[in-house]
């Protein structure tokens, strides 16, 4: 999570003066507001995040200890491929965040029975990668949401209609999940060559290969 700082700077003319700053990391957050508040100069301070809700310095202190305890910087890669001889799907999903000063990943895999084309089961991969961020505690921030399906990213920020019947009732899905979660989805579409690590679990899970597992980076 990423935040920036407004306020009133009381000039020694009779005018006062409104800045705004760009967006930083949320841990700098304090470092900057006291040095502000050193000068006597600063009024009406607001620290208003991505989302855009605004704190005072004393809310934001509570606010700070509270996401300490919540995942944040949320990035996540799906990919799905489909068989035609057998009718199986692979999904294959990997998420990276941050939670208490610490890194973590996420990779998992499934064999989805069902699936009917190939764009399907990369509706069904972003659903089960959205499905992992509600399980581990993901709500109301931004994320990254990378992959390499057009369809699927292009009809979910609304630049291309979803006409086909199967795909629109996964749109729906995710929508949902989204909404219920209050997500703030910056997506991302890739080239086949970078989003490899979720292509090759996709992959894995067609083979017979089951992958789950959550580890936090050294």
């Amino acid at each position: 999570m990423e935040m920036k700082i407004k306020f009133n700077y009381k000039s020694k003319t009779s005018s006062d003066i409104v800045f705004e700053s760009g967006y930083f990391p949320r841990k700098e957050t304090l470092i900057h507001v006291d040095d502000l508040m050193k000068t006597g100069r600063v009024q009406d301070l607001e620290i208003i995040d991505e989302m855009g809700n605004s704190w005072t310095r004393k809310e934001f202190i509570k606010l700070n200890q509270e996401l300490e305890k919540e995942p944040e910087n949320i990035v996540v890669f799906f990919d799905g491929g489909f068989e035609k001889e057998t009718n199986h799907a692979g999904t294959g999903v990997v998420i990276y965040y941050d939670k208490g000063g610490e890194s973590f990943r996420i990779r998992k895999n499934d064999l989805l029975e069902g699936i009917e084309n190939n764009n399907e089961a990369e509706y069904a991969a972003l659903h089960i990668a959205l499905g992992l961020l509600d399980e581990i505690g993901v709500k109301n921030v931004p994320c990254t949401i990378k992959g390499d399906s057009q369809v699927v990213m292009k009809q979910l920020g609304g630049e291309w209609p979803c006409y086909e019947e199967v795909l629109s009732k996964w749109l729906d899905r995710i929508e949902a999940l989204l909404k219920k979660l209050g997500l703030k989805p910056d997506l991302v579409v890739l080239n086949r060559k970078d989003n490899k690590e979720a292509d090759k679990l996709a992959n894995q899970a067609l083979e017979g290969t089951k992958v789950h597992s959550n580890k936090r980076l050294e």
